[in-house]
């Protein structure tokens, strides 16, 4: 099972979502760089179950404990393990999906691949994992604000369902976002994204949506230009999250309805840099970053459990019918933000020290 992450700045992650608790193993982080066990718990407390009154009930501290790494609050240089530990957990809610599959989780897919898996919660398959990328990506925020700091990574829920928000991703900010309780910038939207929530939760059903995200002040040059092409990783990187079922930068799709000449992003000196007049490229060309900032989407199912009779089979091959129990998001939106900036963040630190180590830095001698 593959469960790390990273090259020069590389994660393990590991636990269950019912097991004893769940965490992260970092290695490649700098040596002298300020860190504190509150740098993580404000990002584990973005993501966290309980939150607010649009998200999964589950009453989860997800207090972090940071085992390693750590001398008078500054890294040193060796692995950083931080530990969760699991509070709230109720395995009797999933006795029946121990011989049920669960329509489109995972349950069938671990047993035909490895012939067991965990009853409780989906195991290693339930967002409980994200926790450990959590809190790498606060190390790697701390990382980035040491080495490089100005560059910015903020996400927001653009849509829920047909709901779409309008937000200026060169303005918005982190304060906008955190504002509500939907975690989009649109104010005018979010009164009626949580109405929708609360309705298809009532319903016992689930919807999902796109969240957006803008990485800011990227200098030009990140990235390898073949197979580890920066957007080829941003997207493997949102992909692995839970839930996911697409990704796209820049223009994206909708770059298919333009010619050439439309789709272009012209050159111009601008205060003696290179700037582009538009940035249909998502601030990404040839694999490597140019400068402008970076813009991507991704596209998140609704949630799997729902409350509602549902066709299935058993573990012994017999049709029968299952609804969901337990406590679940109805959207899981609000807290894939967090998500979706930790994983930026990990792209991001990780070329960031692969770019060090092979050329020095920026911009790279000639």
């Amino acid at each position: 099972m593959s469960s790390s992450f990273g090259h020069a700045f590389r994660i393990h992650t590991f636990g269950e979502s019912h097991g004893g608790g769940v965490g992260v193993i970092v290695d490649g982080v700098p040596p002298k760089v300020p860190l504190t066990v509150e740098d993580i718990q404000f990002e584990l407390d973005r993501r966290r179950p309980g939150q607010s009154e649009i998200v999964t009930p589950r009453k989860e501290a997800d207090k972090a404990e940071i085992l390693s790494g750590l001398v008078d609050g500054v890294t040193q240089g060796t692995p950083i393990a931080v530990f969760v530990r699991n509070e709230d957990q109720r395995p009797g809610a999933y006795e029946e999906m121990a011989v049920k599959y669960r329509p489109s989780h995972a349950d069938y897919t671990y047993d035909a691949k490895y012939g067991i898996r965990a009853l409780s919660g989906g195991g290693r398959a339930s967002a409980r994992e994200t926790i450990g990328r959590v809190a790498a990506a606060a190390i790697a925020k701390q990382v980035l604000q040491h080495l490089c700091p100005g560059i910015e990574v903020l996400a927001w829920v653009k849509s829920i369902h047909h709901l779409n928000a309008s937000v200026d991703p060169h303005t918005v900010t982190s304060a906008d976002v955190e504002s509500n309780i939907v975690r989009t910038g649109d104010p005018a939207m979010v009164e009626q994204m949580i109405d929708l929530i609360k309705e298809v939760r009532g319903e016992g059903n689930s919807v999902g949506g796109v969240v957006e995200c803008v990485i800011r002040n990227c200098p030009p040059g990140l990235g390898e230009p073949v197979f580890d092409k920066l957007e080829a990783e941003l997207a493997k990187a949102m992909l692995s999250l839970p839930a996911t079922k697409g990704f796209e930068i820049g223009s994206g799709f909708a770059g298919t309805l333009l010619t050439g000449r439309e789709h272009n992003d012209p050159f111009r000196m601008v205060d003696g840099k290179v700037r582009t007049t538009s940035n249909r490229s998502g601030g990404i060309q040839g694999g490597i970053s140019n400068g402008e900032d970076i813009i991507f989407r991704v596209a998140f199912k609704p949630t799997a459990t729902i409350m509602m009779s549902q066709e299935t089979v058993t573990n012994t091959g017999e049709n029968t019918e299952l609804a969901g129990r337990g406590r679940h998001d109805a959207c899981v939106l609000p807290r894939a933000v967090p998500m979706v900036e930790a994983m930026a963040l990990l792209v991001i630190v990780d070329h960031l020290l692969r770019q060090r180590g092979q050329v020095g830095g920026f911009p790279a001698p000639k």
